[in-house]
């Protein structure tokens, strides 16, 4: 028999499939890892079919050993692997090294084993007769163990060791290994019993059900109690055998959810992100391959858990653009969602407030089902926008950042033993540094970007690459001392927050900084959640999905940062990040109010904001899209080229833009735009960047697409070329 091995290389001379007799004196299974010779050496690989025959005609080397007991990627997984290797031009390596943990390639981590204690007979009479009675701390080990065994390193920590070795000379106790699970740390909700569903969260789950499509959209307003939908959603799945998936776009969002995930379903549920160690990592994946884990909660990569007979799948928040990798491999998780479900005759529900563009708009054409609930759950309401004019702020001589109406509404939600949220998309304390007499700017050596000043640790940092620098003092250009600072981030904040209310006052930041630590996430929305600030300032993590019943006041500092960056997406994710934060205020029996501070009051998308009017803004961004050619109405595809040369970054573009051109004149109706450029960054990590932006209509867009990975796989030359398609980022 022969079997076909992807190898464990990622290098695209080699991702193919390699034929290799299987030994006789071993079964294989398609799934299997196993050790193959591979020139001079021995390689890891995965076995995906088996034949009778070759493909050559030359002589075939024998299959190693098989690596594991059981095949780890099962006939699902390999499916998904081609569909994947095809649909988004990946390597096959690349792929099937998204379905197992990473550490787990090269036997790098294993199972937890710890020494466990127990009495050699159930007589416990017995075994004290063995020993004399003056010897107590013996006699109260044995009672210790009596109910059941421990492990020796609790022991040890309440008695002599030596008194329990000289036990387990004596042959009172055993020693055994015993397998322990690393489990995720997770703050359970022990308050939280199952509600009665509202009528209207009631006909959303039946318009689900019944729903003809596979993929349906599940648009509530912020508080409208989605959670509990996916909830309901999930029980039916597991009433009927099955399993379920339940994805959320942040790291920091999968503790709360599992919270309240685990409060419903126990150890039923299994939790896959990167932020778990390896170990962790291992066992929450084995739990889930054994089928001990029926759900599993998690961030983009948790699509790929090993869980057979899929009920349900459920993407939270899917408008955020966290769904979509943007590196090495490239893929669209609600694509793959899409397979799995089509592979287990199953449903997608999509939930959002702010769903993206494109998927209301395939709901409305009717292409995905569509459940709306448009209420809180809340007797309130949604909470009270006011927009600030932050211009006139200055004309009346306010310096601050903060609005005297945000001022004043802060002190007030302080006073009355309220919490507050304060919201500004922007990390550090500044966003530059620069020399006011000859215009310098501090940038990265790697990278073609401004420093960011962090005064905590009084560095300038990369946030691209993470390098750091020494602040400016003088500049280095002129020698000038006049250096000012540029837009403030969250760190600063904090800084002028505290000096506004005053230090007895706690104040957490929750950003990218102050979530270094592994539980840190769990730390801070713990510590806020309990009342031990009054105060929680961040940027998007504290965005989406939080719900703390005594926050009052949702202040949004910056408010049109985002709204003029050279994106086409610019007002929807303004939008929906306004939206979305606005939409922590209020959620329980209290009222909320949200102050939203901006240069740009009359700008037409706050009155959209103001008036919670999604299906107003949908209308008027579609129709802004369509009249100037963007997706949904076209595809936009980027080629990326990046190189530590940049004059062969430069060459390479230049061979792909000119065969592009080619192509362009055989579909001349079907090319919107084609220019080639440098990339907005020109520089990340010591490569240079260059890009060809095309935008393409749809109706040939499979046809086209097959083409141009043609062309960049004929033409890369020695440098690293990705395809992107409608790229989350165009920097």
């Amino acid at each position: 028999m022969i079997a076909k091995v992807i190898v464990d290389i990622s290098n695209s001379e080699v991702d193919k499939i390699f034929d290799y007799l299987i030994p006789s004196n071993f079964e294989l299974t398609v799934g299997d890892r196993v050790l193959v010779p591979f020139g001079s050496r021995s390689v890891e690989g995965f076995c995906i079919k088996i034949t009778d025959c070759s493909d050559g005609n030359f002589k075939l080397k024998e299959i190693i050993k098989k690596l594991d007991e059981n095949p780890l990627i099962k006939p699902e997984m390999i499916a998904l692997a081609e569909f994947m290797k095809d649909k988004f031009y990946l390597r096959f390596v690349d792929v099937l090294r998204l379905f197992i943990p990473s550490k787990l390639r090269g036997n790098k981590v294993k199972a937890l084993q710890r020494e466990f204690c127990t009495l050699a007979g159930e007589d416990i009479e017995a075994l004290k007769s063995l020993i004399s009675p003056r010897a107590k701390s013996q006699h109260a080990i044995i009672d210790r163990l009596a109910n059941g065994g421990e492990y020796l390193t609790v022991l040890n920590t309440e008695f002599s060791p030596s008194v329990i070795n000289s036990l387990v000379q004596k042959g009172i106790i055993i020693k055994n290994k015993q397998e322990v699970l690393r489990k995720p740390p997770v703050d359970t909700d022990k308050n939280a019993d199952k509600v009665e569903l509202t009528n209207t969260q009631k006909s959303a789950i039946e318009q689900i059900n019944n729903s003809d499509k596979s993929v349906v959209l599940l648009h509530g307003v912020t508080g409208s109690g989605k959670t509990e939908v996916y909830m309901s959603l999930i029980e039916n799945a597991l009433k009927s055998g099955k399993t379920a998936i339940a994805l959320v776009p942040e790291i920091s969002l999968t503790p709360q959810i599992l919270r309240v995930f685990r409060a419903r379903f126990g150890d039923d549920i299994a939790m896959l992100h990167s932020g778990l160690s390896d170990g962790e990592r291992y066992d929450e994946w084995r739990r889930i391959y054994d089928g001990d884990a029926k759900i599993v909660v998690g961030a983009r990569s948790a699509i790929f858990a090993p869980l057979e007979n899929l009920g349900i799948i459920i993407i939270d928040e899917e408008h955020d653009s966290s769904y979509i990798s943007e590196s090495n491999p490239r893929f669209r998780t609600l694509e793959v969602a899409e397979f799995r479900a089509k592979y287990n005759g199953c449903k997608v529900v999509l939930g959002s407030a702010t769903p993206s563009v494109e998927s209301y708009n395939n709901a409305r054409l009717n292409k995905i089902g569509l459940a709306e609930m448009n209420q809180r759950i809340s007797k309130n309401g949604m909470p009270q926008i006011q927009i600030v004019d932050m211009a006139q702020e200055l004309r009346t001589g306010n310096f601050s950042v903060f609005s005297m109406e945000f001022q004043q509404k802060l002190k007030d939600a302080v006073k009355n033993g309220n919490q507050a949220m304060v919201f500004i998309n922007r990390r550090g304390y500044a966003s530059y540094m620069q020399c006011k007499s000859c215009g310098y700017i501090a940038k990265c050596t790697d990278c073609d970007i401004a420093l960011t000043y962090h005064k905590e640790d009084n560095m300038l940092k990369c946030h691209y690459c993470g390098k750091r620098f020494k602040p400016l003092d003088i500049c280095p250009n002129c020698h000038s001392e006049s250096i000012k600072q540029g837009k403030i981030g969250t760190e600063k904040v904090v800084r002028e927050l505290q000096n506004l209310l005053g230090e007895d006052v706690k104040i957490l930041r929750m950003d990218n900084d102050t979530t270094t630590t592994k539980t840190a996430y769990l730390d801070i929305l713990g510590a806020f959640r309990r009342g031990e600030a009054q105060v929680l300032v961040g940027t998007q993590m504290i965005v989406k999905g939080h719900d703390f019943p005594n926050v009052t006041l949702v202040g949004v500092l910056d408010a049109d940062m985002s709204l003029y960056f050279s994106d086409y997406r610019a007002c929807e994710r303004t939008f929906q990040l306004i939206t979305q934060v606005s939409g922590r205020a209020g959620r329980k029996d209290k009222l909320g109010e949200v102050i939203i501070q901006t240069y740009s009051p009359k700008h037409y998308l706050f009155n959209f904001v103001k008036n919670y009017d999604y299906k107003g803004f949908f209308d008027k961004e579609l129709n802004t899209r369509q009249v100037t050619n963007f997706p949904p109405f076209t595809t936009i595809v980027r080629v990326l080229v990046t190189n530590e040369t940049e004059e062969k970054s430069l060459n390479c573009t230049k061979k792909i833009y000119d065969c592009l051109k080619d192509l362009k004149a055989e579909y001349f109706k079907e090319f919107v735009y084609m220019q080639a450029m440098k990339s907005p960054i020109n520089k990340i990590q010591n490569k240079y960047r260059y890009q060809i932006v095309l935008r393409i209509k749809r109706q040939f867009e499979s046809e086209i697409l097959g083409k141009i990975y043609q062309i960049v796989d004929n033409n890369k030359q020695g440098n690293s070329v990705f395809v992107e398609i409608n790229p989350q980022n165009m920097s």
